[in-house]
């Protein structure tokens, strides 16, 4: 088993574009730091539907209230940053929403206190004797050890049979080689919500850890 750059199609520079975006990288590092009620505002604002802060602020009191206290400084940054994500065509902030997922996955895997292993962007997992897949994993990490494949998704929605089947064969293929690959999807959506998506899927995907918004923290822990 081994990793591999993902090739460079039309698609793929202009992506790498926003995944540049200071914007993109700006809000990774403030929802790496925050706490639960901190992500709920930030998917509410950037899915669009409203681009009044002062509206945003009376409907989070615990953060925009008298009793919020010193969390009111982050959650205003969080709002400002997700306001001008949510500002942008609807194209433009699908891309935006995925690229920020992708980059606060990395940055929480790089904040492991113990990490040694690379933590990448956009690469592909490849198997003796196996037809390479296409499709690159999000972010990945890549120890000879334990190594990691990701695949991030905005929504629940945004899991298909696509992605499971990809997981779960590069699973299959490392055991093969004995490797013990952890293969998950990181979804920015509540926990309940990828449960029923998945609980749809024939596609298998018991091998396949969840990582949903309210379990974001855990991805920087050093054990998995």
């Amino acid at each position: 088993m081994r990793f591999q750059d993902a090739a460079k199609d039309g698609r793929a520079i202009v992506y790498a574009g926003i995944q540049a975006d200071p914007l993109v990288a700006r809000m990774a590092t403030l929802l790496a730091g925050g706490k639960d009620d901190v992500l709920w505002l930030a998917r509410a604002v950037m899915n669009g539907e409203r681009t009044d802060a002062a509206a945003w602020r009376r409907m989070f009191p615990t953060l925009f209230g008298p009793s919020a206290g010193a969390a009111t400084g982050r959650a205003e940054e969080v709002l400002q940053v997700a306001l001008q994500v949510a500002d942008r065509g609807d194209e433009a902030r699908n891309q935006y929403r995925g690229a920020v997922v992708e980059a606060l996955t990395e940055t929480l895997l790089n904040s492991r206190r113990r990490r040694l292993d690379p933590v990448r962007r956009e690469r592909r997992v490849l198997f003796d004797g196996v037809r390479a897949e296409i499709h690159p994993y999000d972010v990945t990490v890549e120890s000879e050890e334990r190594p990691e494949v990701y695949d991030c998704k905005w929504g629940a929605r945004g899991i298909n049979a696509d992605v499971l089947n990809q997981l779960d064969d590069a699973y299959r293929h490392a055991a093969d080689e004995a490797v013990e690959l952890r293969v998950a999807i990181v979804v920015f959506d509540a926990r309940r919500s990828c449960e029923i998506r998945l609980d749809r899927m024939t596609a298998e995907h018991s091998a396949t850890a969840l990582v949903a918004l309210e379990d974001l923290g855990k991805l920087a822990d050093d054990a998995r």
